[in-house]
């Protein structure tokens, strides 16, 4: 229930003309391939808002080659996983949930 919040308020963001990207990391990297019949999900996949995939959290919990398939880039620039640093650079505000 928690990532379809994530999803509702990542799409409400763009549709509001904010610059708003999802990274899915820890557990709900196990959920990528379930979210793909999910309708939100696959909206924001389509509009470019789902920017990667934490690549240690899928090879941890056993869906890396899965996760490698789904056609969203896996993040690991920080040892494995996506570094907070690289968004902040970037110019985005970090919201975790």
């Amino acid at each position: 229930m928690c990532f379809t919040h994530i999803l509702l308020n990542a799409l409400d963001m763009k549709e509001k003309g904010y610059d708003s990207i999802i990274v899915i990391e820890g557990e709900a990297v196990k959920l990528v391939k379930e979210l793909e019949e999910n309708k939100l999900f696959l909206k924001a996949k389509d509009q470019g808002i789902i920017d990667g995939i934490c690549k240690g959290c899928s090879a941890k919990l056993g869906v890396l080659e899965y996760n490698q398939s789904s056609g969203i880039p896996l993040l690991g620039d920080m040892k494995g996983h996506p570094s907070m640093e690289s968004y902040i650079k970037k110019g985005y505000n970090i919201i975790t949930l």
